[in-house]
């Protein structure tokens, strides 16, 4: 809610299962220092999806959490393993799914290519995310040759159309070009390419690139800092956003912005729950961070934004590198705790104090 005097924004946190709530807690933490150092105020309300809701409530995504939710300024979410999440995402119609790839430049010789492949990189993958083979009929059937599985990869045109008024306003926004992901030489009756095109007439500054997503997620390996804009439907757009993974050095620093027509979103990182390290207080929460710096820019708090990202490339160029992004030589092994307080410190530092006089020199 927004008072005249003070901005004030109530969001809600579902941390879900594995490292999910220990890299939102994490990143929390950081969230509310930058809304002290900004002005306002943030008032944060605990929900509850996946497993542990299920236990709790007897559902994946109980009515309590989407009470919590109605009305709210956003959601930041950690992660689950199946049950909840598609059907929060349906729920608010969160169609319009943003994933960043950029490179931080002390993390070049972390990627799985060579540094001056990925010097610079800067990708935005848009993934249309409440429709497609994840939300078409599916299930379990027999027949005379045995038992058998389907999934249906469904999309009406219009929300083809509408994902791709979004990617060609953000192309428009960045370099201007739009790289379309698809499948038509195999899938003719979805016509993503035709769909997009037609709409492009109203960006007339915008070029648009059909290309075949297995072409184009080699070319994510072979060039990736030839791509502006990638716009994908739900399947494609999940796996080619993982190749991001790979180029910038780790899943862990990648967040993402799930919208919906409103503005109402749902920011989370693109891992997964990581089992294998959860309660050992190791997990990378940049990507849920990364998250947050979208959910701030998505109010407009622009300035809170540049904030955090600045304060992470400080430690980061520092040397400073949790368990995902292998430390080696000089590099400094520290866990999630360690790396919030550094990120604390840096948005306390002196520095930091004179952020707001170098912002407004260069806004």
């Amino acid at each position: 809610m927004k008072s005249l005097n003070n901005l004030s924004y109530r969001i809600v946190a579902i941390g879900g299962e594995g490292i999910g709530p220990e890299v939102v807690q994490a990143s929390l933490k950081v969230l509310q220092q930058v809304a002290k150092l900004e002005g306002f105020t943030l008032q944060v309300d605990y929900g509850w999806l996946g497993a542990t809701a299920l236990e709790q409530f007897g559902s994946y995504f109980p009515q309590a959490t989407a009470e919590l939710c109605n009305g709210s300024d956003g959601i930041v979410f950690g992660a689950v393993t199946q049950g909840g999440l598609l059907e929060l995402r349906k729920h608010y119609d969160f169609f319009c799914n943003l994933r960043p790839i950029r490179i931080i430049n002390s993390l070049v010789h972390k990627s799985s290519l060579r540094p001056e492949k990925v010097q610079g990189l800067d990708i935005l993958i848009i993934r249309e995310l409440v429709s497609g083979i994840y939300f078409g009929p599916a299930g379990r059937s027999f027949d005379e040759k045995g038992a058998y599985g389907y999934h249906t990869m469904l999309y009406y045109d219009e929300e083809i159309r509408r994902i791709a008024r979004q990617a060609l306003q953000k192309a428009q926004q960045r370099r201007g070009l739009l790289s379309v992901a698809h499948k038509e030489n195999a899938l003719p009756h979805l016509p993503w390419t035709r769909l997009v095109q037609e709409e492009a007439l109203q960006f007339p500054g915008v070029v648009v690139e059909p290309m075949l997503v297995d072409n184009l997620a080699m070319q994510m390996v072979l060039n990736p800092q030839r791509f502006d804009v990638i716009l994908a439907g739900n399947l494609f757009g999940d796996i080619l956003s993982d190749i991001g993974g790979a180029l910038v050095g780790s899943l862990g620093l990648l967040g993402s912005a799930s919208l919906n027509a409103d503005g109402l979103g749902l920011y989370e990182a693109i891992h997964g729950t990581a089992p294998d390290i959860a309660g050992l207080g190791i997990a990378n929460p940049l990507g849920t961070l990364e998250a947050c710096v979208l959910m701030l820019q998505q109010w407009g708090e622009v300035r809170a934004a540049q904030r955090i990202i600045t304060a992470k490339k400080r430690v980061l160029a520092k040397g400073y590198r949790t368990a995902d992004l292998a430390p080696q030589g000089a590099e400094i092994l520290i866990n999630t705790e360690k790396l919030i307080d550094l990120l604390l410190e840096e948005l306390s530092s002196k520095q930091h104090s004179e952020f707001k006089e170098l912002y407004e020199s260069i806004k």
